[in-house]
């Protein structure tokens, strides 16, 4: 519902407009516009912006005292209005998921944001986001002082003297301790829970003793407030033991893997033993007004919460984040290099990748040879691609631009703690080791690639009297990957595929450890019948370790291949700009052409776009793996100059130490 024009609607009007005797619809209406009335202020001073709805509210309170007629009917119309209205809906469900998954919150939130609400209910939650539809009323409604309260409570609920009006909040907390237990009794929880904490069966007791509380408070008045304070404690005991509990579930998902599902039904769980801590303080306060005035300034946060779509993804993205961080920096370890013999080791690995890239830049050269579709030419673009990528996995080798999106997770880590010097400096040892592990990737990839697709060129010149490449196909690799085309933009571009493959790998196997599929392997009655009970156990030890691997270079060469042609059918005539296949390419081109290529500019304007291309697809990778490794550990870079600093001085001593390994190991 729109905002009314409450300009339009003077006190003296709304007073005279308020009629019990019209039909819901139209009473819940008329206590919207005398919401809109209190919250409606001119344009005065910051300061007195958010004291407005309290001084109409005293306004308010004293025109009612002064005019019996207008008290009376508006005191009609609140007693049919809370007769009427469900609320329990408010106080214990309101702010909660009706289904226990993510998805089905994600798509009640977004129909919220789309669809108009309506008045003609009796769900008070639904009236409440109707009567408080702005995050700034809970500031408004924290600043109510206490004799405004007291003022205010005497004209809604004139029977606070005796326990009738602690009904609603009393049935509130046994609905929702026996949705909590209902939450913890679930298989996807129950399974994961600390058994050591469910000993004394506290889910068990929670809704029992919520009921006992329940009885206890209406009969306060003969048994006496210390009775009810006793269970209480009591109460309040169970919830601190269920939320235990509920934190020993997190603890599970660290060692077997991240379902969001499972994490929004624990938070969906601690938010109701909270909501419960919440209407047991209002029952049991000797001032329940103040309280109550509380609890309603939260549920209007609630309500602010519950209209973003965005706040839901963003809890849930930042433990998902956290998992595939985790997991690519296992995998990320091993692109780290510390020491010469790390590195020369990475220098023949990355050697050995480089020429398995330049098969790869000839069946390219093919594949653009045979007439295709647009689709089936980049499916097969992608095929090349991956299966090139597997080969380099399985042959232990490496390309440099997988590295960075792996190794950012495992630098993250190291920023856990930057609280001294001595921290900083071990960070900045870290971006040392990175930096020369990933110019050692380049390096073996291109002292590769050039010199093999030179020799095939040469060899095929020699064996059919014609390179492999025709010269027409030299001539479009000089004008695709000059700088002076969009090089650059297509190279960031393969940045965020890079780093896209290292999160659809952290994901895929994250899935592969919480759903046991190693396990699985391992001792599945049919699949130890088929391969024998020793060599399915190392079948299940292979896919454990390597899955990550296979994710990455398969979703890689796909992503390189398949994106381009869908984002073309969109009408983006984006493509691909990888370093080592670019570079593959350009000695194609030498390789048809002959050396006095390098002669002509054009020759030098793609090294140059080359080059432009190696620090792009590096640097974009790298900083999207890294930004999200700092999101999934919540890393505030409060000492972020204090790193700088170090890292320019560390570049100033010892600028080799970022490209070769010196004789000081640690750097």
């Amino acid at each position: 519902m729109g905002k009314t024009d409450v300009s339009a609607w003077d006190l003296t009007a709304l007073l005279n407009a308020a009629d019990p005797k019209v039909d819901t619809a139209e009473r819940h209406l008329w206590l919207i516009r005398l919401m809109e009335w209190l919250r409606h202020a001119p344009v005065e001073s910051d300061a007195q912006v958010t004291k407005t709805p309290v001084l109409r509210l005293k306004h308010l309170l004293g025109v009612l005292d002064r005019h019996p007629e207008h008290q009376a009917r508006v005191g009609e119309v609140l007693r049919r209005f809370w007769s009427e209205v469900d609320n329990a809906a408010l106080l214990a469900d309101f702010g909660f998921a009706p289904r226990m998954d993510l998805w089905g919150e994600l798509s009640r939130r977004v129909r919220a944001r789309v669809l108009p609400l309506t008045p003609a209910t009796t769900d008070l939650g639904e009236l409440f986001a109707l009567l408080f539809p702005e995050k700034d009323d809970a500031d408004w409604l924290r600043a109510i002082d206490a004799e405004t309260l007291a003022r205010l409570r005497d004209r809604i609920a004139p029977a606070h003297q005796d326990s009738s009006w602690r009904g609603p909040f009393l049935d509130a907390i046994v609905f929702l301790a026996s949705a909590v237990r209902a939450s913890a009794f679930s298989p996807a929880i129950r399974q994961r829970m600390s058994p050591e904490l469910l000993v004394d069966r506290p889910f068990r007791q929670l809704a029992h003793v919520a009921e006992q509380l329940g009885d206890r408070a209406r009969a306060a008045s003969e048994t006496g407030e210390a009775t009810l304070l006793q269970q209480a404690q009591y109460l309040r005991a169970l919830l601190d033991t269920c939320r235990q509990c509920a934190d020993s579930v997190h603890e599970h998902l660290e060692a077997h893997g991240v379902s969001v599902n499972v994490v929004f039904e624990v938070d969906q769980l601690r938010e109701r033993t909270h909501r419960i801590d919440a209407l047991l303080t209002c029952v049991i306060s000797p001032e329940p007004e103040r309280e109550i005035a509380r609890l309603m300034a939260d549920l209007v946060q609630t309500a602010d919460e519950r209209r973003s779509v965005r706040t839901l993804l963003a809890q849930h993205y930042s433990l998902l984040a956290r998992k595939v961080a985790e997991r690519s920096a296992e995998t990320g370890e091993h692109y780290i290099t510390r020491d010469f013999a790390e590195y020369r080791r990475m220098l023949g690995a990355a050697a050995g990748g480089g020429a398995v890239l330049a098969a790869t830049t000839f069946i390219k050269f093919a594949l653009l040879a045979i007439p295709l579709s647009a689709f089936w030419g980049g499916w097969w673009a992608g095929v090349n691609y991956a299966a090139s990528f597997v080969l380099v996995q399985l042959l232990h080798f490496t390309v440099a631009t997988k590295q960075p999106a792996m190794t950012a997770p495992a630098m993250a880590e190291k920023l856990a703690d930057v609280a001294d010097d001595a921290a900083v400096e071990g960070f900045v040892d870290e971006v040392a080791h990175l930096i020369r592990s990933q110019a050692a990737g380049i390096f073996g990839n291109l002292a590769a690639v050039v010199p093999v697709v030179l020799v095939v060129q040469a060899g095929s010149r020699f064996v059919f009297g014609a390179p492999l490449i025709d010269h027409h196909s030299a001539e479009h690799v000089l004008e695709s990957i000059t700088l002076l085309g969009p090089t650059a933009l297509f190279a960031a571009f393969t940045g965020v595929l890079l780093f896209a493959s290292s999160l659809i790998a952290g994901w895929v196997e994250n899935w592969f450890v919480w759903h046991r599929i190693d396990s699985a392997i391992t001792w599945n009655p049919r699949i130890v019948a088929r391969l024998g009970a020793a060599r399915a156990r190392r079948w299940g030890i292979y896919w454990r370790a390597n899955i990550s691997g296979f994710a990455a270079n398969i979703s890689l060469g796909m992503l390189l291949g398949v994106v381009p042609v869908v984002a073309l059918f969109f009408g983006l005539p984006i493509e691909v700009r990888h370093v080592t296949l670019s570079t593959g390419q350009l000695a194609a081109a030498v390789g048809t052409e002959g050396f006095q290529l390098l002669r002509h500019s054009a020759f030098w304007w793609c090294v140059a776009g080359i080059a432009v291309t190696a620090v792009l697809n590096l640097t974009v990778s790298f900083l999207m793996a890294f930004r999200v490794a700092l999101r999934s550990r919540g890393i505030r870079l409060a000492d972020r100059s204090r790193i700088y600093r170090a890292i320019r001085l560390r570049l100033w001593r010892m600028p080799l130490s970022f490209i070769w390994p010196g004789k000081d190991m640690s750097a």
